[in-house]
Order: C-alpha cells, then structure tokens, then sequence
C-alpha cells in the first residue's frame, strides 16, 4: 500500500532518487517548450553562436555575441552530437537544472533536515523553469550550474586535489557569464576572513591559490584558440571590455536593482535579527557570501532581467527554507488552499500543453512559432534565404542554415547598441550607420519583422523612423504568417 504523502520519510532519500524526482519535476514543467521556436532571444541567439563554431568559426570571428565562450560551447557540443535539434538543446536544458537543484539539495542536507534540503531543491527547480522566459536554455542556466557544483566541493571536500576541481568548476561559471567574477570575489574573501578568525590563514591561502590556478586554467584554455589563430585581442575586447560597456549603456541604471537587492537583503536581515536562519553556522555563512557577490553583480550591471535571478535560487532558498520551516505549522484547513495554488504554479506548463496539442491538430505538427512557421513558408514559396534580414524570430537563421547580414545583427537588438561596436571590430560608428549599411548595401532580398511591434525598441525614435521609411519606399509585405511579417525588395 502506498504511503501517504505525509508519512514520507526525507531520511530514506538518496542523491540518485531525488535527483529522479526534480528531473521528473523539471521535464514535466519544461516539455511542452520543447517545441517552440524560441522562448527568449538570447537563446536563440547562443543556438547560432554555437552553430557557428560547430561551422568552424570561433565565437566573435563569424558572429558575435556578448557571453563568454562556455555559454555557446554548450550549445554547439549539443548540436554537434544531436544536429539541429530543438528537442535535444531543450532536454539537456531540462538536465542541467534538474542537476543545479540536487546539488542544491546536496548542499542543504547536512546541516539542515533533508526535508528543507529536498523542498529547496525542488523550488529551485521551478523558479529556473517557470515565470517569463525561463523555459528556455539560458546563460544564466549554465554558469550556475557550473557555480553550485564549486560551491559544493568546498561545502564537502577538504582536500587540494577536490579545492583544484572547484576552481575548474567556478572557472568554467565565469567563463559562462562574466558576472559570476562578483560571487567568487565574495566567496573568496569570506575564506580568507575565515582563515584569519580560526588562525588558518596559510592553509586558506593554499587552497585559495589552488583554486586560483585552477580558474586562470579554465580561462587560458578559452583564450588559447584565439591566441593560435593571432586574435588574443578580440577575445579579450568580446569577453571582458565589451560586457563592461554593455553595463554601462543609456538603458542602465543601478537605482532599477535596488527593490529587488532590498528585499532578499531585508529577507536575511529579518531572518539573521529573529534567529530563525543561524547567521553564525559557517554554511549559511558562505551562502550569504554567494548571495551578497551576485547581488554587487546586478547593481554592477545596473539591470535585474528574469533570468537573472537564476543565479540566486540555489543560494538563497536554502536559508529562506530554513527560516520558513520555523513558522507556525500552517491550520489544517488551510492545507488544501496551498495545494491548490502549488498545482496552479505551472500554469504557463499547462497553457503550453494545450498549445501545442492545437497546433497539432491545425498544423499537423506539434513544433510552433513564427521561427518555425516563416522559415517553411519562405522555403515552401521559394523565396530568397541566402540573402535575409530577421528583425524578429531570429533563430530562423538556424532553421534555413543562413546566417545575419552582420556580425552586429547576430542578436537583432545589438545593431542599437554602437557602445559595443569597437569590440566586435565594427568599421562602422553608430547604429544608425550599422543599419543604413545593412538596408542599403547588402540589400536584403528578404526581411522578416514582426506584426505589431516596432523593429527596434520604441525609445529609439531614429531607428524606426529610418527603417519605416526604407520599408515603404523599398520592400513590400508579400505575406503575414501568425504575427510574422515577410517582406520581399522591390526591383
């Protein structure tokens, strides 16, 4: 007879169960996505990246995006192994945060129950995979994965050879997303502080170094590709000055991080102040640590986006679990409103399933979005490809096998963003004159916009007043596809 749920004993679980069950979680909240053309830009975005290096480009040399290299090399091993595969990139996607929450749990279970250990694992789980654009295999899925593994290793091993393996891992997150550089500062730092308060400041030290070493590995086998090919400087101008000028960009401002810097630091203040979360446990220590250093990372940044806040879950639900189960036990007649609303939680699941059950059944086919429907459209009327412009739905480069007019329109959005022009080795100055070159020398034969919604983003009053007109006076709309529109240039 089966247990009640409430009669589950935490103390049975192993890593290879819960590892099951936050997969199970994971694929269940993430399926349906699999289908869909892109969930967010910058997916797509690290899709052709890593289709170009698969093609024998080194990332920034062909295309160019912001991200470190190990963000587009996960990309490109996955199609290299599987081909183009929405299915495949979005499974591992699954994996890779079904596996960032049992080391999450792994991390818990020894100084709290396993019971918090196991519940911050599987929130964990849905807050990666839920809420916006999260469905989608983002940067920011990587480099924490990559964060939490490190993390644990000093959590459990004290040995150098595990402290060198830690470095690789922190080495490997911060060639994922430049930031993660703010919580491995802080994380450092702690441990140096704590050498010093137990009087074990050298052997703190030795380990840090090692750690150190392993990281400059991590980052010099990055940069050795460039510097065979004779581009260390392009490597270095895409990886580390570039995201330095992108922070510091008009639309920029560290006032816009500070409600949600306020409110997980006045969460752990209430926590620490009411002894509900022992601030002196040296565990809930490093993890505030961690937090503190990716937080400095979004006021650095001057922006908080929704996938951003991936960096945080790991670190931050295990305390919060803590000071939660130190509440009073929730009235029995109570309980059956908080299942219902954990039910509703995956309502974009649940909307998504459907959708893509209508598409089948309209469409003959369960993969749906404009990405997917234009490109067959373009292909099944014969229209040109070899020559085309996505301003939206840009992962239908991927799907014709085409790549964008320039390395700046590799993400759509980047042709308005001149401040990051110098370090994609840009002959041209300023957006305006990015476009102009695209519009009125290469002359896209083909160009696919979005119904709607303006082309670029509708601050930039310039941008879309020049493209509007070009649009009228040259192109005309052969064909609305859902929301997209495809425009063919006139003779």
């Amino acid at each position: 007879m089966l247990k009640k749920i409430s009669q589950i004993t935490y103390k049975d679980l192993d890593w290879k169960t819960v590892l099951l069950i936050l997969f199970l979680v994971a694929f269940f909240i993430r399926f349906p996505f699999f289908f869909r053309d892109y969930i967010d830009r910058d997916e797509s975005t690290f899709i052709i990246m890593g289709q170009s290096w698969v093609d024998g480009h080194l990332p920034y040399t062909q295309l160019w995006d912001l991200k470190p290299p190990v963000t587009f090399l996960f990309f490109a091993v996955i199609i290299k192994l599987f081909g183009k595969s929405f299915i495949a990139i979005r499974f591992f996607g699954s994996l890779l945060v079904a596996l960032t929450g049992l080391f999450t749990y792994l991390i818990g279970k020894d100084f709290t129950s396993k019971k918090i250990a196991f519940w911050s694992a599987i929130f964990c789980v849905v807050f990666e995979s839920l809420f916006g654009s999260l469905q989608g295999v983002m940067s920011e899925h990587i480099c924490t994965f990559f964060f939490v593994v490190g993390v644990y290793i000093l959590f459990r091993k004290k040995t150098g050879y595990w402290i060198f393996i830690a470095g690789i891992f922190f080495g490997l997150s911060f060639m994922s997303k430049l930031n993660m550089i703010y919580p491995l500062l802080t994380l450092s730092l702690y441990l140096l502080w704590e050498g010093f308060r137990t009087k074990q400041f050298w052997h703190s030290f030795k380990n840090l170094t090692l750690m150190g070493i392993a990281t400059i590995l991590v980052i010099a086998l990055n940069v050795l590709p460039y510097y065979l090919e004779g581009i260390p400087l392009l490597c270095w101008q895409s990886i580390v000055e570039a995201p330095m000028a992108y922070s510091s960009g008009k639309f920029h401002s560290p006032l816009k991080t500070l409600p949600y810097i306020l409110v997980i630091l006045g969460l752990l203040f209430i926590g620490f102040r009411t002894k509900t979360i022992d601030y002196k446990s040296r565990d809930i220590q490093i993890l505030t640590a961690v937090v503190v250093g990716i937080l400095l990372s979004y006021l650095q940044a001057g922006k908080v986006n929704g996938h951003y806040l991936i960096q945080l879950y790991p670190f931050i639900l295990i305390p919060l679990g803590i000071g939660v189960s130190k509440l009073p036990p929730i009235r029995k007649k109570i309980r059956p409103v908080i299942i219902v609303l954990l039910v509703l939680i995956p309502m974009e699941s649940y909307l998504e399933y459907a959708n893509i059950i209508t598409n089948k059944l309209e469409k003959g086919t369960f993969f749906n979005g404009e990405g997917i429907d234009v490109p067959k459209y373009i292909q099944d009327h014969h229209l040109e490809t070899k020559n085309i412009f996505f301003t939206e739905y840009h992962i239908g480069y991927w799907v014709l096998g085409e790549t964008p007019p320039t390395k700046a329109a590799t993400h759509p959005s980047n042709i308005a963003r001149e401040e990051l022009f110098p370090y994609m080795e840009n002959s041209r100055k300023t957006g305006l004159e990015e476009l102009q070159y695209i519009m009125e020398v290469i002359q896209p034969k083909t160009l696919i916009a979005r119904k709607g919604k303006k082309i670029f983003d509708k601050k930039l009053v310039d941008y879309n007043a020049y493209i509007d007109a070009y649009l009228e006076k040259h192109y005309t709309l052969v064909a609305t596809v859902d929301r997209g529109l495809i425009y063919q240039r006139l003779e």
